[in-house]
């Protein structure tokens, strides 16, 4: 699993972990029941504060990507599941910002 910080991002550390942890599991590069690095070691290699890696193992887990056990780790729990929850947010915010069907769905196939 390879993570590329750029300090010159807008986007912060956690969510540039999370985007890059997120990305191998889509591409099948972390595959369901890989286990994830410890906070801590992840932390180590990256150099960052451990607690950076754990806000961002939270995301992954609030997509449903995986699966934290105290104690032991974090565990894939499998590529796309959590794309439904993904999909959810994403509905709820754009209804939040009253941006009609038709734009959001112009909106996707433009990023497509």
């Amino acid at each position: 699993m390879l993570i590329r910080l750029d300090p010159a991002s807008d986007r912060p550390i956690y969510r540039q972990i999370a985007s890059a942890i997120g990305e191998s599991i889509e591409d099948g590069s972390l595959a369901s029941g890989s286990r994830l690095p410890s906070a801590r070691s992840l932390a180590e290699t990256i150099d960052v504060n451990m607690h950076t890696v754990l806000r961002a193992y939270a995301d992954l887990e609030d997509l449903g990507l995986v699966v934290m056990r105290r104690g032991r780790g974090g565990v894939v729990v499998t590529g796309g599941a959590g794309l439904d929850k993904l999909v959810e947010r994403l509905i709820t915010e754009a209804k939040r910002q009253k941006v009609p069907r038709a734009r959001l769905f112009e909106m996707i196939e433009l990023s497509w």
